[in-house]
């Protein structure tokens, strides 16, 4: 019996139906079309180019030995890429992978590899008109690592959140995985470190981050150019989808859908998203319904502000990065005043840094006044030790004109000890200076102080607590001035 291209397909198809879900089934096998049979070559038409890759990734071994089956050892199955609307269906045909893999020669130029094609034919919207070949770059910043991205009691839980996802993307309930917080306080940054981190891990894995504005743009050049199936698709084949400030898709009801569409056939297929915002899924102002129900299918983690603490240590990771040094006094400086936005604390760095080598100034503390104040409205007001001093005595119930005097009371002594630590840990005055300032003591009595109130702290947890607190009630009280 003469055998034809469809009753070879057919064949083929009740094998494969044996072998894979219905549901893979109906996904990646019946949308074949069979086109034509010419000796033992089969030929078939898939709908993109992706839909090829899909199958040349997971099902060639199947197809190899379908094809194999139906036709003999020299069977081997070509592909018709049917192309969209706009190219006018233009087709390429693409050898079939099992042919290479079986080692025969196929006329091939030096270099080709499956699943390569002319960009021409494909619509990625990242690659630009005229590449010769596909190469789907993840738009990562290299710069933004975990390694520098510092983590604190602000930021625990979304940065180990993301650890786990970038060890197993797509195998945790934290999917998707969303990160919010205010304007500058590493939501991009901890993004692009998680689809790195992912890279690393699993290099077989393709990651994609776009931001919201630009995946919006290139929905509207899709639709422009009759191309949104192969724009979904494109998305589609993504096995960690970053999409960075997810909340500006807000009243754009098309990019939402498509969205939609996208993000349904990722989850489905058990690969991993990742969304900032700026808010969490509840506040998501002019976002659909079904969308922020999935939203809330995984984790929303929060970025705080940082606290005193972590400032310094990004500060100071960032200065080891630059491969700069600053004076203790100069970097409390800069944090006290910038507190809201790490970026911002960032810059009055590297501001910092450009003036004094352009104009061959110092680092210090004048300048950084200079600098900080193109950075905020208002520089909150210097530590002193007065101030200190004040508010040390109205703690501990005690006149501040006894911290300068000679009284050996415990409670006075103590308040004493404990606002010559303060001085010299908050302000940039010397050790002479502080002491002069209670009653003229030398610098000696002053360091004696500072190592009795540190014996303290590492001894005695209730003080140190109070200690925290008073240095917190310092900052909160200049910072409202």
């Amino acid at each position: 019996m003469v055998r034809d291209h469809t009753t070879v397909w057919d064949s083929c198809l009740h094998t494969i139906r044996k072998n894979v879900n219905s549901q893979s089934f109906k996904t990646w096998f019946e949308p074949i079309k069979p086109v034509r049979l010419v000796e033992n070559a089969l030929t078939i038409q898939v709908p993109n180019k992706f839909f090829y890759e899909w199958l040349e990734e997971h099902y060639v071994s199947l197809l190899k030995m379908t094809i194999r089956k139906e036709l003999g050892d020299k069977g081997r199955l070509e592909y018709q890429i049917l192309m969209n609307q706009a190219e006018e269906r233009r087709k390429v045909r693409v050898q079939a992978p099992m042919e290479v893999a079986a080692g025969v020669g196929n006329g091939q130029p030096e270099g080709y590899a499956p699943g390569m094609v002319d960009a021409q034919y494909i619509k990625n919207p990242f690659v630009i008109p005229g590449i010769k070949k596909i190469k789907v770059d993840p738009q990562l910043n290299p710069a933004y690592t975990l390694e520098t991205f510092i983590e604190g009691d602000c930021n625990r839980l979304a940065r180990s959140a993301g650890i786990a996802v970038a060890r197993n993307p797509g195998g945790t309930a934290f999917n998707p995985l969303i990160i919010f917080g205010d304007v500058g306080l590493g939501k991009t940054h901890l993004a692009h470190a998680i689809g790195s981190e992912v890279m690393q891990k699993h290099p077989e894995k393709q990651v994609l981050y776009v931001s919201s504005d630009k995946f919006t743009n290139q929905i509207i050049e899709s639709i422009r150019n009759n191309a949104v199936s192969d724009f979904v698709n494109f998305y589609q084949m993504a096995d960690v989808l970053i999409v960075d400030d997810i909340q500006f898709l807000s009243n754009k009801l098309k990019t939402q859908e498509i969205f939609f569409n996208i993000f349904n056939q990722i989850h489905q297929q058990g690969k991993q998203i990742i969304l900032t915002s700026d808010r969490p899924p509840k506040d998501m102002d002019g976002i659909e319904e079904r969308l922020i129900s999935r939203f809330k299918w995984g984790l929303s983690a929060d970025l705080q502000i940082p606290d005193f603490e972590t400032r310094m240590a990004i500060l100071e990771a960032r200065m080891g990065r630059e491969g700069v040094d600053l004076p203790q006094s100069v970097l409390e400086f800069i944090c006290y005043n910038i507190r809201n936005n790490i970026r911002e604390l960032e810059g009055v760095l590297i501001s910092m840094v450009a003036q004094s080598s352009l104009n061959r100034r110092e680092i210090d503390l004048d300048l950084a006044k200079e600098v900080v104040k193109n950075f905020v409205t208002e520089i909150n007001k210097e530590i002193t030790i007065e101030f200190i001093q004040q508010l040390v005595a109205d703690h501990f119930s005690v006149p501040v004109e006894k911290l300068a005097g000679e009284t050996r009371k415990r409670q006075i002594v103590i308040a004493r000890q404990l606002s010559m630590f303060l001085a010299k840990n908050l302000t940039d005055k010397s050790l002479k200076a502080i002491g002069e300032r209670f009653g003229g003591r030398d610098h000696s009595t002053v360091i004696y102080s500072c190592k009795t109130v540190q014996d303290l702290l590492d001894t005695d947890m209730i003080f140190k607590e109070t200690v925290a607190e008073l240095e917190k009630k310092i900052r909160l009280s200049l910072n409202e001035k």
